[in-house]
């Protein structure tokens, strides 16, 4: 291999490793009972995603039966008003979401494809996109334009390690303090209330 094409090739794997590293580049907002939540710049977008982790002393059973239970899901969720099962099918499911705002930012709405994988560890994730055309729009909200993310349960010496990664383009004009509230918010308030409606059902 000659010098110039070294020296090219070593360029490419050198960005490449930066980006990678970029890719990573998640950054810790809150660190607060247990829960942890880490913030990333997402090229293109004036919505930062969001990560929270936590560890649950919970079995996998309990945490997946709060999960399928999508009408009581909004016990736990943060400013969840009304969620609905539209469809399911082996390991994938169609919600139908209502959230509250503060006055004067319009409710939104969200349609969300779940798509779960198990590991043979036992590990499960599931991933989160939003198919905004599933549904007609409905009066009175703005339809959420984007969803990409995922729940992760990894077994932990018998408690289950906890992570909820969301990058979200909430549709029509957010005020950015409530964008920047939120991301910190939706994380931990969600991760806070299920650990607790978890282990009150062991």
């Amino acid at each position: 291999m000659g010098f110039k094409m070294r020296y090219l090739l070593a360029g490419v794997l050198c960005l490449a490793s930066c980006w990678a590293q970029a890719a990573e580049d998640w950054q810790l907002a809150k660190d607060e009972d247990g829960i942890k939540v880490y913030l990333q710049a997402v090229p293109g977008s004036p919505y930062k995603a969001y990560r929270g982790v936590t560890v649950i002393d919970a079995d996998m059973g309990t945490l997946r039966r709060l999960m399928d239970s999508a009408a009581d899901a909004c016990t736990w969720i943060h400013e969840c008003k009304e969620q609905k099962l539209l469809r399911r099918e082996e390991r994938q499911a169609w919600t139908y979401t209502r959230f509250n705002t503060p006055w004067p930012v319009t409710p939104r709405d969200c349609v969300v494809h779940i798509t779960e994988h198990e590991e043979s560890d036992g590990a499960i994730r599931r991933e989160l996109e939003a198919v905004p055309g599933y549904l007609p729009d409905e009066d009175g909200y703005v339809r959420v334009t984007r969803v990409d993310g995922y729940w992760g349960f990894v077994p932990r010496d018998g408690k289950i390690e906890v992570t909820y990664q969301v990058h979200t383009e909430p549709g029509g004009s957010v005020p950015s303090w409530l964008a920047n509230k939120f991301v910190v918010e939706a994380p931990y308030n969600t991760l806070r209330a299920l650990r607790e409606r978890a282990q009150r059902a062991q």
